[in-house]
Protein backbone atom coordinates (compact mmCIF):
# COMPACT_ATOMS: atom_id res chain seq x y z
CA UNK A 1 0.00 0.00 0.00
CA UNK A 2 1.24 3.80 -0.84
CA UNK A 3 -0.22 6.76 0.14
CA UNK A 4 -0.72 9.22 -3.63
CA UNK A 5 -0.59 12.17 -4.18
CA UNK A 6 -3.95 14.07 -4.50
CA UNK A 7 -4.16 16.63 -7.17
CA UNK A 8 -6.17 19.76 -6.54
CA UNK A 9 -8.63 22.39 -8.43
CA UNK A 10 -7.74 23.33 -11.01
CA UNK A 11 -6.65 20.16 -12.32
CA UNK A 12 -8.60 19.51 -15.44
CA UNK A 13 -8.35 15.68 -14.58
CA UNK A 14 -10.70 16.33 -12.53
CA UNK A 15 -13.37 16.95 -14.84
CA UNK A 16 -12.73 13.68 -16.45
CA UNK A 17 -15.12 11.08 -16.76
CA UNK A 18 -13.78 7.84 -15.58
CA UNK A 19 -13.97 4.67 -17.16
CA UNK A 20 -15.65 1.15 -16.08
CA UNK A 21 -13.16 -1.25 -14.80
CA UNK A 22 -13.85 -4.68 -17.12
CA UNK A 23 -12.22 -6.89 -14.48
CA UNK A 24 -11.14 -6.70 -11.18
CA UNK A 25 -7.93 -8.37 -10.94
CA UNK A 26 -5.05 -7.61 -8.18
CA UNK A 27 -4.05 -4.22 -9.77
CA UNK A 28 -7.68 -2.72 -9.02
CA UNK A 29 -7.37 -4.35 -5.27
CA UNK A 30 -3.60 -2.55 -4.95
CA UNK A 31 -5.17 0.56 -6.14
CA UNK A 32 -8.29 0.73 -3.83
CA UNK A 33 -5.85 -0.32 -1.09
CA UNK A 34 -3.51 2.55 -1.62
CA UNK A 35 -6.71 4.81 -2.22
CA UNK A 36 -7.96 3.34 1.36
CA UNK A 37 -4.36 5.02 2.58
CA UNK A 38 -4.31 8.01 0.94
CA UNK A 39 -7.93 8.88 2.22
CA UNK A 40 -6.84 8.25 5.74
CA UNK A 41 -3.90 10.04 5.41
CA UNK A 42 -5.65 13.30 4.76
CA UNK A 43 -8.04 12.90 6.36
CA UNK A 44 -11.18 12.59 4.39
CA UNK A 45 -14.60 9.95 4.12
CA UNK A 46 -14.46 9.39 0.45
CA UNK A 47 -11.84 9.03 -1.99
CA UNK A 48 -12.49 8.76 -6.18
CA UNK A 49 -9.65 7.63 -7.94
CA UNK A 50 -9.32 10.40 -10.66
CA UNK A 51 -8.55 12.30 -6.77
CA UNK A 52 -5.26 10.54 -7.61
CA UNK A 53 -5.15 10.72 -11.17
CA UNK A 54 -6.48 7.56 -12.24
CA UNK A 55 -10.20 8.01 -14.46
CA UNK A 56 -10.93 4.56 -13.56
CA UNK A 57 -14.23 4.08 -11.39
CA UNK A 58 -13.36 3.10 -8.14
CA UNK A 59 -14.39 5.24 -4.62
CA UNK A 60 -13.47 4.09 -1.27
CA UNK A 61 -15.37 5.37 1.64
CA UNK A 62 -15.68 5.49 5.58
CA UNK A 63 -17.91 7.34 7.17
CA UNK A 64 -17.28 5.61 10.76
CA UNK A 65 -16.62 8.47 13.96
CA UNK A 66 -13.39 8.95 15.39
CA UNK A 67 -14.73 6.71 18.21
CA UNK A 68 -15.96 4.01 16.17
CA UNK A 69 -13.70 1.05 14.16
CA UNK A 70 -13.10 1.77 10.65
CA UNK A 71 -15.53 0.32 8.35
CA UNK A 72 -14.30 1.16 4.60
CA UNK A 73 -15.86 0.49 1.78
CA UNK A 74 -14.68 -0.24 -1.68
CA UNK A 75 -17.27 0.27 -4.55
CA UNK A 76 -16.23 -0.35 -8.28
CA UNK A 77 -18.55 0.84 -11.33
CA UNK A 78 -20.66 2.61 -8.68
CA UNK A 79 -23.99 3.80 -10.30
CA UNK A 80 -26.86 5.56 -8.64
CA UNK A 81 -29.66 3.36 -9.28
CA UNK A 82 -32.57 5.54 -7.57
CA UNK A 83 -32.78 8.64 -5.16
CA UNK A 84 -35.26 9.95 -2.81
CA UNK A 85 -37.59 12.88 -3.93
CA UNK A 86 -36.53 14.16 -0.63
CA UNK A 87 -33.82 16.39 -0.16
CA UNK A 88 -31.17 17.04 2.57
CA UNK A 89 -28.46 19.63 3.01
CA UNK A 90 -24.84 18.92 4.02
CA UNK A 91 -21.53 21.05 4.30
CA UNK A 92 -19.56 19.12 2.02
CA UNK A 93 -15.73 19.66 1.39
CA UNK A 94 -13.24 18.02 -0.62
CA UNK A 95 -9.48 16.40 -0.61
CA UNK A 96 -9.39 18.01 -3.87
CA UNK A 97 -10.58 21.40 -2.93
CA UNK A 98 -8.58 21.78 0.50
CA UNK A 99 -10.00 23.98 3.35
CA UNK A 100 -13.29 25.02 1.39
CA UNK A 101 -16.82 24.02 2.20
CA UNK A 102 -20.17 24.52 1.12
CA UNK A 103 -23.76 23.14 1.77
CA UNK A 104 -25.03 21.44 -0.96
CA UNK A 105 -28.93 19.84 -1.37
CA UNK A 106 -28.43 16.31 -2.35
CA UNK A 107 -31.31 13.66 -2.37
CA UNK A 108 -31.76 12.23 1.11
CA UNK A 109 -32.08 9.17 0.53
CA UNK A 110 -30.05 6.67 -2.46
CA UNK A 111 -29.53 3.15 -3.09
CA UNK A 112 -26.43 2.63 -5.29
CA UNK A 113 -25.42 -0.51 -7.45
CA UNK A 114 -21.50 -1.95 -7.52
CA UNK A 115 -19.44 -4.45 -7.48
CA UNK A 116 -16.80 -5.09 -4.47
CA UNK A 117 -13.20 -5.73 -4.82
CA UNK A 118 -13.65 -9.48 -5.19
CA UNK A 119 -16.24 -8.90 -8.10
CA UNK A 120 -19.32 -9.48 -6.28
CA UNK A 121 -22.48 -7.48 -7.13
CA UNK A 122 -23.55 -5.39 -4.69
CA UNK A 123 -26.34 -2.69 -3.65
CA UNK A 124 -26.62 -0.51 -0.85
CA UNK A 125 -29.45 1.65 0.74
CA UNK A 126 -27.91 5.24 2.01
CA UNK A 127 -29.44 8.05 4.23
CA UNK A 128 -27.51 10.68 6.19
CA UNK A 129 -24.29 11.24 5.81
CA UNK A 130 -23.21 7.65 3.91
CA UNK A 131 -25.87 8.81 1.10
CA UNK A 132 -24.54 12.49 0.40
CA UNK A 133 -20.96 10.58 0.80
CA UNK A 134 -21.77 7.91 -2.31
CA UNK A 135 -23.59 10.94 -4.30
CA UNK A 136 -20.33 13.43 -3.87
CA UNK A 137 -17.76 10.10 -4.88
CA UNK A 138 -20.05 8.76 -7.99
CA UNK A 139 -20.10 12.31 -8.99
CA UNK A 140 -16.61 12.43 -8.85
CA UNK A 141 -16.21 9.63 -11.56
CA UNK A 142 -18.83 11.35 -13.72
CA UNK A 143 -16.02 14.47 -13.73
CA UNK A 144 -18.85 16.18 -11.26
CA UNK A 145 -17.29 18.33 -8.03
CA UNK A 146 -19.16 19.41 -5.71
CA UNK A 147 -19.13 23.15 -6.39
CA UNK A 148 -20.46 21.93 -9.31
CA UNK A 149 -23.55 21.95 -7.21
CA UNK A 150 -23.05 25.96 -6.06
CA UNK A 151 -24.52 29.05 -8.14
CA UNK A 152 -22.32 30.02 -10.96
CA UNK A 153 -21.41 32.60 -8.96
CA UNK A 154 -19.89 30.77 -6.01
CA UNK A 155 -18.00 28.37 -8.09
CA UNK A 156 -16.70 30.67 -10.44
CA UNK A 157 -14.69 32.50 -7.19
CA UNK A 158 -13.75 29.17 -6.00
CA UNK A 159 -12.23 28.48 -8.89
CA UNK A 160 -10.40 31.50 -9.17
CA UNK A 161 -9.25 31.15 -5.65
CA UNK A 162 -7.57 27.86 -6.31
CA UNK A 163 -6.10 28.84 -10.03
CA UNK A 164 -4.74 32.05 -8.24
CA UNK A 165 -3.26 29.81 -6.19
CA UNK A 166 -2.05 26.53 -8.13
CA UNK A 167 -0.18 29.53 -9.94
CA UNK A 168 1.63 30.75 -6.71
CA UNK A 169 2.39 27.23 -6.29
CA UNK A 170 4.30 26.78 -9.49
CA UNK A 171 8.01 27.01 -9.70
CA UNK A 172 9.65 29.98 -11.46
CA UNK A 173 11.11 29.23 -14.71
CA UNK A 174 14.95 29.05 -13.90
CA UNK A 175 16.85 31.91 -15.70
CA UNK A 176 19.01 30.55 -18.47
CA UNK A 177 22.81 29.96 -17.25
CA UNK A 178 24.85 32.89 -18.03
CA UNK A 179 27.84 31.91 -20.23
CA UNK A 180 30.51 34.58 -20.58
CA UNK A 181 32.42 35.24 -23.78
CA UNK A 182 35.93 34.26 -21.95
CA UNK A 183 38.78 34.31 -24.73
Amino acid sequence: MAIRPIIKLPDPRLKLVSDAIPVIDESVRTLAADMLETMYDAPGIGLAAIQIGVPKRVIVIDVSGKDEPKAPMILINARLVSASDEMSVYEEGCLSIPDYYAEVERPARVTVSYLDEHGAERRIEAEGLLATCLQHEIDHTNGINFIDHLSKLKRDRVIKKFTKAAKLEQPAAEPAPHRSMAG
